[in-house]
């Protein structure tokens, strides 16, 4: 399918989707309010459909099956932001005080994560960045309402690099090879520059860094510095139209596809389907896995689709789709632990933060929830907001992902220390004390 399809095809279903926005109720007397950012609009609509579709899905899921969250119904409303910062600002400011209080917002933007992050502490709100975000804001004492909740883009970039040392024969055989970093010049692809930079000088290899304009269609000066430049690996840290766009140039000047390694963000149906046959052999990372076989996929196709309803049936069980009802899943076991630390249905955003940092997504919850084997285990704290986690790769058989590797986890020796100077950095800077988790 062409990347045009692709587009296309996310166009209408914006405005497919639009009916499945669920409103208010009425007469509810207990609800939760999960406002969404959504983008199925603009460059990254690819990305930004499959994401909104698997979120509204699994809240109608949740409403239909269970009549809500231990009673309490849901609310889902979607606010379009096409992936622009400031529209995103003005999404969360216009929601955030609707239907008793927003409960917890999820960008999927680094860019709208960074101009949040200070709002919701003001505010009181959690804000989940599963899988993106500011790298250091797992560290809870200096973002007390920022949720990673799993490995971070410098945990994903080291564990990358440990995975390309394997290929090889061990990381002490990286010195003297060249990788090429080629990523989207916003904040989100700059994110993996200074762990990659550190990796670098730690084990010998030579950084070559290759930034592509926004939103990355035009990319074939770069792919010709690349070949000129004759990497290694390349590993990419790309975003919607790039993802595919950079794969069918690496192909073109006949770099090896299973050498090409993309982030977890880079690595969906939706990079690959449009490049065709270039993308055969290509690998990402990921943390959640793809197909219709997990119990809390199957829900929703019985529950929701099954009864003509549904956001857009053609991404289920792909990528990212999956990943985001992995998100929802981690936000249900927050609110589940704190409805029942509280005593109420109907909790309210600062007992939502209680509940992330106190809920344990263990096999036992992740069985209960419907998506063993899908994710990560974590156990996030007052101190930890990431709480562990784990990813592995991922390679593209022209039908299919499929797993290739163990799991993967990052070298914290690195990546603990990186986040803590940048933490107390942002404490400094923005003059504030850490948060009290006595």
């Amino acid at each position: 399918m062409s990347l045009k399809k692709f587009v296309l095809g996310a166009l209408g279903a914006a405005v497919l989707a639009a009916p499945f926005t669920a409103p208010a109720p009425a007469f509810a007397e207990d609800t939760l309010y999960l406002p969404k950012l959504v983008y199925r609009t603009g460059p990254f609509a690819p990305g930004g459909v499959p994401t909104a579709n698997g979120a509204v899905d699994y809240w109608a899921m949740i409403n239909e099956r269970d009549g809500g969250v231990n009673g309490a119904k849901v609310i889902v409303e979607e606010c379009e932001f096409g992936y622009n910062t400031d529209r995103g600002v003005e999404c969360y400011e216009r929601t955030k005080n609707k239907n008793n209080g927003a409960l917890i917002y999820q960008p999927y933007s680094t860019g709208v994560t960074y101009a949040l992050a200070d709002r919701t502490r003001t505010d009181k709100i959690p804000l989940m960045t599963m899988g993106y975000g500011r790298a250091d804001a797992g560290i809870g004492t200096a973002f007390p309402w920022v949720f990673p909740l799993m490995t971070n883009y410098w945990g994903q970039a080291t564990g990358i690099v440990k995975y390309i040392g394997d290929q090889i024969g061990g990381l002490d055989n990286l010195k003297d090879k060249t990788i090429a970093l080629v990523y989207l010049d916003i904040a989100y692809g700059k994110e993996s520059i200074p762990i990659m930079e550190t990796l670098s000088e730690k084990f010998g290899f030579t950084l070559k860094q290759y930034p592509v304009v926004f939103p990355g269609i035009e990319q074939k000066a770069t792919w010709l510095q690349i070949r000129r430049a004759k990497p290694d690996y390349i590993v990419m840290w790309g975003w919607g139209a790039m993802n595919a766009t950079a794969i069918k140039e690496a192909a073109k000047i006949r770099f090896p596809a299973e050498n090409f390694i993309g982030n977890w963000w880079s690595g969906a149906e939706q990079d690959t389907v449009p490049a065709g046959d270039a993308a055969v052999g290509y690998k990402s990372a990921t943390f959640s896995a793809a197909g219709k076989e997990f119990p809390v996929i199957k829900d929703i196709m019985t529950h929701v689709y099954g009864k003509g309803n549904g956001s857009g049936e053609e991404n289920v069980g792909q990528v990212l789709y999956n990943r985001a009802v992995l998100t929802q899943v981690f936000i249900h076991a927050g609110i589940l632990t704190a409805q029942e630390k509280y005593g109420v249905k109907a909790i309210t955003s600062e007992q939502l933060r209680w509940g992330l940092e106190n809920m344990k997504m263990d096999a036992a919850m992740a069985e209960k929830l419907g998506v063993a084997g899908m994710g990560p285990s974590i156990s996030p704290t007052c101190e930890d907001h990431i709480g562990g986690g784990e990813f592995q790769i991922q390679q593209w058989d022209g039908k299919k992902w499929n797993i290739v590797s163990d799991k993967i986890t990052p070298m914290n020796e690195l990546v603990l220390p990186a986040m803590k100077e940048s933490a107390e950095n942002y404490l400094k800077e923005k003059g504030l004390e850490p948060a009290s988790c006595s």
